[in-house]
Order: structure tokens, then C-alpha cells, then sequence
């Protein structure tokens, strides 16, 4: 079901949120792709972790449309914080994929339990994910450190996460790491973590890319050594006309500066 064809009672929803990005990448990144498959046959969930310009959605993003199963997509943002607002998008997205999810009964128990309300809310999720035989499920919860402070994030997802059915795989992107209860997870190998260092680009991928807008190795080799391989930065310096080439010229200025240096810097020989 399109996130375009919602019930009534779901139209004060913001569509765009339960809705994955159109967009292809510039290059699909076959490295990380493997690594996203491997991870959903070994462990119940990825956190793929980076600042701002990382490359986070765009692989998650990417990884959706090659994962060969139903995605399930919710963007979160700071008023999700919220247990109810977390649920209904949460449960939302998901019943397009599972039509038999029960959301007003998860949404009843947002508003009825106390201090364990996440843990048991997180319980009635997956039990509800397992019911009857269904297609393998890919979550992918984008930006979750916006509702870190939320003191239901822990319980949460520590309680979901080890219970989730073989089938159902959560993809999770944020800035910084989960408090420290939830990363730990990755030790009882139900989680694994993508740090920032494994998002940077190779020169391999940074050499296809500049390939992809008709320009060589050498651009490439220099954009890489400046950006460390940062998915947004090289992005601009290859998309933006005519900056190859002046890298290249400063680069070579640089080194006629260097060489310069160097030689105007020599103490003189009086050596005869």
C-alpha cells in the first residue's frame, strides 16, 4: 500500500515521513551493500552511525531498493520523542507492509502502562511482527538520535531488539551512537554497528564516481586526498563544474610553492 493511500484517521500524518527516498544514488556502492546483506542474515538489527554528510540515508536508501523485501521507512524528528507520536508512525509504516498489525491496541498502550510501558509496548510489537507467515520485513528508522533524550528509547528498542523474528531486519541511522545499553548489543552479536570510518569513500569508489561525470583518475586521486573519502564533500567537488580542474592547478601550484621552498630554504655551499 502506497503511504499516499491512508485511512482517514491517518491523514493528519506527515506522508513524507513513512515514505523511502526516490532517489538513486550517483554510484551504488556494492562494498557496503554486501556488508547491509551479510548483517540482516547475522544479526536482528545495523546501526549505521556518522555525522551530518556521511552518506547515511543515501546507503540506507540504496541498500532498500537492493534489499529484495518490503521496506518499511520512518523518518523520525524531534516531536516523535513523544511515545504515542513514535508508535503511530512507527506502526504505520509497518501495517503497510503487515496489513494485520493491530495499531489502535499499540497505540491503547502507549496511553494505559506506566514506568515499563516501552518494554511491554516493545514486546506487543514483535509479537505482533511474528504472528502467521509473512514476508521477510526490512525497518529502516532514519535520524533516531533526535529522540535519544526520550527516557522510553532505551526500554524500547533494548527490549525489541533481541525479540525480533528472524525475518524482520531494523535498519537504523543516527549522528551518534545509542546510549550505551542499546550499542552493547552488537557484543551478544544481535547488533552490528557501521561507523563513520567504513561510510568514507575508497579511492576505488571515488575513481567510479568522478568516472560517472567524465572526468579522470587525477581529479579524482585529489578530491580523495582532500575530503578523506566524506560522502558529501566529494559528491559537490564532482558534481561542481570546473573544480576538478582547479584542484588540479593548485595542486601543481602547490607543489612548484613546495619546490620552491625547498630550494630558496638550502643554506648556500661556500665549499670550494
Amino acid at each position: 500500500m502506497s503511504p499516499l493511500l491512508m485511512r482517514k484517521d491517518e491523514e493528519h500524518l506527515i506522508h513524507e515521513k513513512i515514505a523511502a527516498p526516490d532517489a538513486s544514488p550517483r554510484l551504488s556502492r556494492p562494498r557496503l551493500l554486501k556488508l547491509l546483506a551479510e548483517n540482516v542474515v547475522c544479526c536482528n538489527a545495523t546501526i549505521i552511525n556518522g555525522r551530518a554528510g556521511t552518506g547515511k540515508t543515501a546507503l540506507a536508501a540504496d541498500f532498500a531498493r537492493h534489499a529484495g523485501r518490503p521496506v518499511s521507512w520512518y523518518k523520525v524528528d524531534a516531536a516523535d520523542s513523544d511515545l504515542r507520536m513514535f508508535c503511530e508512525y512507527l506502526s504505520t509504516t509497518v501495517g503497510l507492509q503487515r496489513p494485520s498489525l493491530d495499531k489502535e491496541t499499540l497505540l491503547q498502550m502507549t496511553e494505559t502502562v506506566e514506568s515499563d510501558g516501552a518494554e511491554l509496548l516493545a514486546e506487543a510489537f514483535v509479537f505482533q511482527l511474528s504472528e502467521g507467515k509473512s514476508e521477510p520485513l526490512l525497518i529502516v528508522v532514519e535520524d533516531l538520535h533526535l529522540v535519544y533524550d526520550a527516557d522510553w528509547v532505551v526500554p524500547f528498542f533494548r527490549r525489541m531488539l533481541p525479540l525480533l523474528p528472524a525475518n524482520v531486519h531494523l535498519l537504523i541511522t543516527c549522528r551518534s551512537l545509542p546510549p550505551a545499553p542499546l550499542w552493547r548489543l552488537r557484543s551478544k552479536q544481535m547488533l552490528r554497528v557501521m561507523e563513520e570510518t567504513e561510510l568514507a569513500f575508497n579511492l576505488e569508489e571515488v575513481i567510479a564516481l568522478f568516472e560517472s561525470y567524465g572526468l579522470g583518475e587525477e581529479p579524482a586521486r585529489i578530491a580523495w586526498d582532500r575530503t578523506n573519502g566524506r560522502a558529501a564533500t566529494i559528491a559537490e567537488f564532482a558534481a561542481t563544474p570546473g573544480r576538478a580542474g582547479r584542484a588540479i592547478a593548485d595542486s601543481l601550484l602547490s607543489l612548484k610553492r613546495s619546490a620552491f621552498t625547498s630550494l630558496s630554504g638550502q643554506a648556500p655551499d661556500f665549499q670550494t
